[in-house]
């Protein structure tokens, strides 16, 4: 599931009554922006132009006190409602006495059938940053990036590894030979451009950037890469650094626009699934209520208390549906989660099987070799393959001509964009992949292998260079196979001399990487028996299938 909201949760060591006015006033200043009404808003429903009204309700009791904001616009049918929620909340029980501010930002569609459009960061997120002292854990959240210098390094690593801390921390590194403040402005920010209220946004200083990748030797950012560290970072331990996604330089420069959407995405769903602080969390649901009228008949009165009895009905149906399909979103993300941890669990079992068969043929051959009077053979030091693995996907691209039984045919844009997603495994996964099809081509070309690339990567034959069976498919599922969309996709290029429309159904592949949205794939063409060669169409995310 997408994110398409927008939420912000920070908090403030000032007082309730203090941070109240300083909302207030930008809420104000955010409603005049627009040409809104603020003359006279007040408890219940305010009408403050067509189309759009302000609910406002407040209380106080032993949790705290808070005061809530509800704006809906509804320009058309078409828009749909964008309904905006902005709350204030003293939290009397907390030790460190904090008022939470909360901003919320959705779009309802109005018409069937109609996705909600995503949410851009609003105005007022940024006003209440430059007007508050925004904290999220021990870290300062502003709307615009801060330099980290070296003085800053010992502060930002302990808040890297706050545990209160909900929102991810995003570190924009500066390359080598560029002036700071001009990447700084002319870069970064147009990269962070949807992260303000969304993640604690930094800019490593050349000065500084030793002393912090020294720190986090794992999970190390350079080059002009961004890193995006979500909360629970664990410096010490190496697999943690797949949780932290690096966009590379080159992702960036070259559609900065698209880069800033990326680097919003992980943070944007982040904030809409994170539990939200009890004392948010506890408040009650918001009940429309019309203002008392002052003047007119009667009817009148009557008339406006059913037209906003009519809207609460509607709203609450729209709340309905919503939930309805926030509900079928999660479910489906289970789901998916749940087959991913199948897969994993399948992958597990067999390289342990194939652990314990290689353990049992190595204490054969070592018992033999004793025999032979070769002790110190049978008991030598075990010697790893020399294997240099590629540094980016570009690279991995570049070096191709290294495996002279395999042809790229696919589009290498797709492949180099997963340089901007990558996490730290995909790329030897998808070497050792390549390595292993390139030794099978070679074997199979000579007609000395038996049997498909699964079946050789189950054999002995594969261990000069193996890859886990489990990662390899030899077909789709039927469905996929047999949808119009799907198979399309999995159409793929190969020279004429294979086939003479230049495109074959590519149902081989390899699974890169799992558990991710990008959840990478390479599909294969073998076509050893004729050409020698095994044709690779495409390496890149996941293809749509029934899940997806």
């Amino acid at each position: 599931m997408e994110p398409r909201g927008y939420r912000m949760v920070v908090s403030t060591r000032q007082d309730f009554v203090t941070t109240s006015a300083h909302v207030e006033r930008q809420l104000y200043a955010w409603l005049e922006g627009k040409r809104y009404d603020t003359s006279a808003l007040d408890e219940g429903r305010n009408d403050i132009a067509p189309h759009v009204t302000l609910d406002q309700d407040s209380s106080s009791g032993q949790r705290g006190a808070y005061t809530r904001w509800r704006m809906r616009e509804t320009p058309s049918p078409q828009v749909g409602t964008w309904q905006s929620t902005l709350v204030v909340r003293a939290d009397l029980q907390d030790d460190q006495r904090r008022t939470w501010i909360q901003v919320d930002i959705e779009n309802r569609p109005s018409l069937p059938g109609r996705f909600p459009t995503p949410a851009n960061t609003p105005g007022i997120a940024r006003l209440l940053l430059d007007a508050l002292d925004a904290r999220d854990g021990l870290a300062e959240v502003k709307a615009k990036p801060t330099f980290i210098e070296p003085e800053d390094v010992p502060e930002v690593i302990e808040e890297l590894c706050d545990t209160e801390r909900r929102m991810p921390i995003v570190v924009a590194s500066v390359p080598y030979g560029v002036d700071a403040d001009g990447w700084a402005e002319g870069t970064v920010e147009q990269a962070y451009k949807h992260l303000s209220g969304l993640a604690t946004l930094y800019v490593l200083s050349p000065e500084a950037q030793p002393a912090f990748n020294e720190v986090l030797g794992f999970h190390p950012v350079f080059g002009g890469g961004i890193r995006t560290y979500l909360p629970g970072v664990d410096p010490a331990w190496k697999p943690d650094a797949q949780r932290h996604p690096v966009m590379s330089r080159r992702a960036i420069e070259a559609d900065i626009r698209k880069a800033g959407k990326i680097l919003a995405t992980l943070p944007q769903r982040q904030a809409q699934r994170h539990p939200l602080p009890e004392a948010l969390a506890s408040l009650p649901i918001l009940r429309t209520r019309p203002r008392p009228q002052t003047h007119g008949s009667e009817v009148e009165r009557l008339t406006s208390d059913n037209t906003t009895l009519r809207e609460m009905l509607d709203e609450a149906g729209e709340s309905e549906i919503a939930q309805a399909k926030r509900i079928s979103d999660l479910n489906s993300d289970l789901d998916a989660a749940d087959l991913t941890a199948d897969q994993l669990r399948g992958e597990n079992e067999e390289l342990y099987d194939q652990f314990q068969a290689a353990q049992r043929q190595v204490r054969f051959l070592q018992e033999r070799l004793t025999e032979a009077g070769q002790y110190e053979l049978a008991y030598a030091a075990p010697v790893a393959p020399d294997i240099t693995y590629p540094e980016t996907f570009s690279d991995l691209l570049d070096r191709f001509g290294e495996l002279p039984y395999l042809r790229f045919t696919g589009k290498e844009k797709t492949t180099r964009d997963l340089d901007s997603q990558s996490v730290d495994n995909w790329l030897q996964v998808a070497w050792d992949g390549l390595l292993a099809l390139n030794h099978f081509a070679e074997v199979s070309a000579k007609g000395d292998a038996s049997g498909d690339f699964l079946s050789w990567c189950k054999g002995e034959k594969s261990r000069s260079y193996p890859f886990p069976a489990a990662k390899v498919a030899m077909r789709e599922s039927d469905r996929v196979a047999q949808d119009e969309k799907m198979r399309k996709q999995r159409i793929l290029p190969v020279p004429e001399e294979v086939e003479e429309k230049g495109v074959v159904f590519m149902q081989a592949h390899l699974k890169i990487g799992l558990g991710n949205t990008v959840a990478p794939r390479l599909h294969f063409y073998d076509d050893t028996p004729r050409t020698g060669v095994v044709y690779v169409g495409y390496l890149g995310p996941h293809l749509r299938n029934t899940r997806t």
